[in-house]
């Protein structure tokens, strides 16, 4: 089945970003901008329903339908709280301040697993804070006293994209390397331990270059039913152009569906059906699509 991708909000200004499921609806957001939205396939509007979000890129849900984004703006995890709050999720790795988080997901336990990279162009968050000599992903869970514990959980990661866990929460899922010399692009699978820590990593995908430059990898990732990765990646600038893959747990690609637009960031399924996959772009745009796919419930 072909995936037909419509644009169903946007442009905006700036990149579009995380995108989460909120009941048949969507949220998502918009990070220069610092808004959240929600989209309602039913309606096909998007209401804007955060802002001042300090450049919140990727979104997630906790086990009790909790929201939480990483702001890149304040290099912290923050949660949006149904009385309109945004609450911060902070907790300093070794006394110092981590870099600038991307991407998220939680576990059944309440531990967030996020991406910490560093923007090389523009330092967004406080530069007063010297950041850390290695990005990698990181993990936040509470202690005894209710307080939020920062944790290193990779060693081996130099840009960290993506993140997302398998169903029965026993492989992290991590999409590394940004599209420039000196970095690998790879999805990697880490076998994961009862105390968050992870074993050596197996390379499920690699993303080369050619004759135009290095390709641009993973950029977001969600779960189908059935436990395949579903991915967003590429550009066309080089490689195959902008595709969302289909990627077994054992790292075969099952299939590929092109995208009408550049640098898709962050996707996952939606609609009442769980049959919608939803894909932001760096463009400001979310698009839509019909699958013969359902995601993970």
């Amino acid at each position: 089945m072909a995936w037909q991708f419509e644009r169903v909000a946007g442009p905006c200004e700036g990149p579009a970003g995380g995108v989460v499921r909120d009941g048949d609806a969507v949220v998502f957001s918009t990070i220069d901008e610092g808004k959240l939205w929600r989209f309602d396939p039913a309606s096909k509007a998007a209401t804007e329903v955060r802002r001042y979000t300090n450049r919140v890129n990727g979104l997630a849900r906790g086990p009790g339908g909790e929201l939480y984004g990483a702001q890149e703006g304040g290099r912290r995890l923050v949660e949006f709280t149904s009385d309109g709050r945004m609450v911060a999720v902070d907790a300093l790795l070794d006394g110092k301040y981590h870099n600038q988080p991307s991407d998220l997901v939680v576990d059944r336990r309440h531990r967030i697993y996020f991406t910490d990279p560093r923007h090389a162009v523009i330092p967004f968050g406080p530069a007063i804070f010297p950041f850390l000599d290695h990005c990698s992903v990181l993990r936040l869970e509470r202690n005894d006293r209710r307080a939020w514990v920062a944790n290193r959980v990779t060693y081996d990661t130099i840009s960290p994209r993506a993140v997302l866990l398998s169903p029965d929460e026993t492989t992290l899922y991590v999409a590394d390397g940004e599209a420039k010399e000196g970095h690998a692009r790879e999805l990697r699978a880490y076998p994961l331990r009862p105390d968050g820590t992870v074993g050596h990593a197996a390379v499920l995908q690699t993303f080369g270059r050619d004759f135009r430059g290095p390709q641009r990898g993973i950029e977001g990732m969600c779960l189908d039913a059935d436990g395949n990765i579903v991915a967003v990646g590429g550009w066309r600038r080089s490689g195959p152009g902008p595709l969302v893959y289909v990627i077994s747990p054992a790292g075969a690609v099952l299939e590929s569906h092109s995208l009408p637009a550049d640098l898709p960031n962050k996707c996952c399924f939606g609609g009442a059906g769980l049959d919608t996959l939803f894909v932001t772009t760096a463009g400001g745009e979310l698009f839509c699509a019909k699958t013969d796919r359902r995601g993970l419930a």
